[in-house]
């Protein structure tokens, strides 16, 4: 710690990324990324800018970025923003609209960067308890009174997703503080909330390019909502940082949202393996929450889930444990689906256990 530290530094708890160890090459299963390569369409883009543009600033309004999405959507230009990452979208997004003195609704087990944000901003946490089958109950967020709700679906790090009616009865029950949905995993088996948009002026949809667009490694992340929750996100970013997303990044993921056939390409191909990989692992004995992103959440009544993290990691493939003092989840390991091949190399380890 040193001297020069405010009091707002030394409070802080910093979010904990995956382990990212270099001391040998492992399977990752730990980290959500995808195991298939970006669209080529997305890296020929990339590879344009790099030759010939980048003494250009980029785009800070990120205009080809924000059209291709709009049409992906069917919204207009003014409902879409730009960010680096989805983290820095939501970290704006607690700072614009959460931070206003109230306590911020969101799950006992979800996202824990949320709770960081919350801590950074010196927002209250209103955590909400999942149910004892880890789902949402959108009941459990009627009559609050919170500055905002946050809903992550499907829900990380369990996988289970709501059915649309039931983010709908959470809006609805929420009509004067912004409800942020959080999509990160959406395009592996849940349904969207976008559609709703128009509907509820107070919903902000987050997505990310990270997970199912295979495009973790350039940090693009966006926000769709109504016109006058996007401006709010605009102001803000011209006040902190106006080239948040360079042009390499830009030219790659306007391409890889473009690449809608790739997109589906690259889902289907993840949830196969998901399913059979549940399969694979229940045959183990292993019990598995129903998912619908690109991991599972899993934990073995028989077995120690640090033991197998830490027997897997030695045989060189990472898994993520988040810690025997969790509550609730201290015996659970989220793995990433990775190819077929990945998988089948997990089973076999799990096998020798």
């Amino acid at each position: 710690m040193s001297r020069f530290w405010t009091d707002k530094i030394a409070s802080l708890d910093p979010y904990v990324p995956g382990e990212q160890p270099q001391d040998k090459k492992y399977i990752k299963l730990n980290t959500n990324e995808s195991p298939y390569s970006p669209s080529p369409k997305a890296l020929e883009a990339m590879e344009l800018e790099v030759s010939e543009r980048l003494r250009l600033y980029p785009d800070p309004n990120c205009e080809t970025l924000k059209e291709a999405l709009a049409k992906s959507y069917q919204l207009n230009v003014n409902q879409v923003f730009v960010g680096n990452g989805s983290d820095e979208v939501l970290a704006l997004a607690f700072m614009g609209y959460f931070a206003g003195g109230k306590p911020l609704a969101f799950a006992d087990i979800t996202y824990s960067f949320y709770k960081v944000y919350a801590g950074l901003y010196s927002i209250e946490p209103k955590l909400v308890p999942l149910s004892d089958d880890f789902d949402i109950i959108p009941a459990d967020y009627e009559n609050l009174d919170v500055s905002g709700v946050v809903i992550t679906n499907p829900n990380a790090p369990t996988g289970k997703a709501l059915p649309l009616s039931e983010i709908e009865a959470i809006l609805k029950a929420n009509p004067d503080v912004m409800v942020l949905v959080d999509e990160a995993y959406v395009d592996f088996g849940a349904q969207s909330a976008v559609s709703l948009i128009n509907q509820y002026p107070n919903l902000l949809v987050v997505q990310t390019l990270s997970k199912s667009r295979a495009l973790a490694g350039i940090r693009v992340g966006y926000a769709l909502g109504h016109p006058d929750l996007i401006e709010g996100l605009e102001r803000l970013k011209n006040s902190f940082n106006s080239y948040p997303i360079d042009r390499i990044a830009l030219a790659g993921a306007t391409a890889a949202v473009e690449d809608e056939a790739y997109l589906k390409e690259i889902c289907d191909k993840t949830i196969a393996t998901r399913e059979q990989s549940v399969k694979d692992l229940e045959s183990l004995g292993f019990n598995i929450i129903p998912s619908a992103t690109n991991f599972v959440f899993v934990t073995h009544p028989g077995k120690d889930a640090e033991k197998i993290y830490l027997a897997l990691k030695e045989q060189g493939i990472l898994v993520r444990f988040f810690g025997s003092n969790k509550p609730r989840i201290g015996n659970y390991l989220r793995i990433t689906i990775g190819t077929d091949e990945e998988m089948a190399a997990l089973t076999a380890a799990l096998k020798t256990l």
